[in-house]
């Protein structure tokens, strides 16, 4: 027996009786079949509903093979048997979904009658809602231009109308989407002057229900425009979060809350040359340490001679991160001709630096490497890597570069 489909007619918080009809597995879960249903099964795009039975939480409702699946946990399922049911439905998600898909139709039919670019498909998402229409430009004044029409369409008040196909004549009605196929009967949604479309989900009885829609944006997808919208309290509370977010930054930036794109893009600005400004300083201090580091070791002079050829250098920054030991490593291989080898113990990290053409460091400390059990890559002028633990690091750095010989030929 097919479940009686008693959602189009019946939305409000009142329990419903019904009854439990079957239990079965399914994938993992409990599916209920009952002998009538509140709950609308996902489809077209639209989500299914939530709500209860026997005050059970309804985690899915799908349609399978002409039969609605009501969907519970495993442990809630085996609480459930076979006999009287009361359904009981969220009301809020219910609205929400319901307006969704109403501001859905007004706005491809508005977009449809504006652009002549038909709505390719849809998705009604929990958060957000978009839309794919066939072209692949939709500038910011077209969405202003549909976003205005759509608002003066729901301020009207328009009816919508709900038409069976038999008993009415399918081809009597402009169709913004062709029908589905071996359907006894096309449900078709009209509102009044704007859209006309074949639909199974739920609707509101006028679009003056809807209060609001926004598009959010447009951007390219697979050959076509993506728009993102939300309608209803959605917006309201999207309103709430602008605010909210605006009166931050306002007191933030001490700016007026009209002015904090102005304030964002100044501080923007002052951050980004300080940052200019912070790295230049890195960068010399790096130099400076780098020719402290190569003088200790004799491979600068007091001229400023570049030495070191053939040399291997091995420096531990037990204090710093592997960003200012690069930045070190840098410096010095610019000053000297040495394989300098830096080691940044408490990031398990380290990188070599050889400015001699003859130099291939990828020869050297590959195989030492993996045989500590490290990872890592580079070049023949430059190779980092990281290992697993500071013991292992310290391992592989003994084996490259004894501790009482500061410099090995190569």
């Amino acid at each position: 027996m097919l479940t009686e489909r008693a959602y189009y007619h019946l939305s409000g918080p009142e329990p419903y009786d019904a009854e439990i009809r079957e239990l079965r597995g399914f994938k993992g879960q409990i599916a209920l079949i009952l002998d009538k249903t509140i709950f609308y099964p996902e489809g077209g795009g639209q989500g299914s509903d939530r709500g209860t039975i026997n005050g059970v939480p309804l985690l899915d409702v799908q349609e399978q093979n002409q039969e609605i699946l009501h969907l519970v946990s495993a442990p809630d399922g085996a609480r459930l048997h076979v006999g009287p049911a009361e359904l009981v439905l969220d009301t809020l998600r219910r609205r929400d979904l319901t307006v969704q898909h109403t501001a859905q139709h007004l706005l491809s039919g508005t977009i449809l009658r504006l652009t002549g670019k038909p709505t390719v498909s849809m998705h009604l998402g929990e958060e957000l809602c978009t839309i794919d229409v066939d072209t692949q430009g939709f500038s910011e004044a077209t969405c202003i231009t549909v976003e205005a029409a759509v608002a003066v369409a729901i301020e009207a008040n328009h009816p919508v109308i709900i038409h069976h196909c038999p008993p009415e004549a399918l081809e009597d009605f402009p169709l913004r989407k062709v029908p589905p196929a071996k359907e006894e009967v096309i449900r078709v949604v009209e509102i009044q002057g704007h859209d006309v479309s074949p639909c199974c989900g739920t609707h509101l009885s006028t679009t003056g229900e809807i209060g609001m829609l926004r598009i959010l944006g447009a951007e390219k997808y697979k050959g076509m425009t993506r728009l993102s919208f939300i309608a209803g309290r959605r917006v309201l509370q999207d309103s709430r979060l602008l605010r909210k977010q605006g009166e931050f930054i306002s007191q933030a930036l001490k700016v007026p809350i009209a002015e904090t794109g102005k304030g964002v893009a100044a501080l923007l600005e002052k951050t980004g040359k300080l940052e200019a400004r912070v790295r230049a300083l890195e960068a010399e201090t790096a130099r400076f340490k780098a020719e402290a580091l190569l003088r200790k070791a004799g491979l600068l002079n007091d001229t400023g001679a570049a030495l070191g050829q053939g040399a291997i250098l091995l420096e531990r920054f037990p204090h710093s991160g592997i960003d200012e030991v690069l930045l070190i490593g840098r410096a010095a291989q610019q000053l000297s001709a040495a394989l300098i080898l830096l080691a940044a113990p408490r990031d398990r990290k380290w990188a070599a630096f050889c400015s001699a053409p003859e130099c291939d460091i990828r020869g050297l400390l590959t195989e030492p490497m993996k045989a500590h059990g490290g990872r890592g890559g580079g070049i023949a002028s430059f190779f980092q890597g990281q290992f697993p633990t500071e013991e292992a690091l310290a391992a592989f750095l003994a084996s490259v570069a004894p501790p009482d010989q500061v410099f090995n030929r190569f």
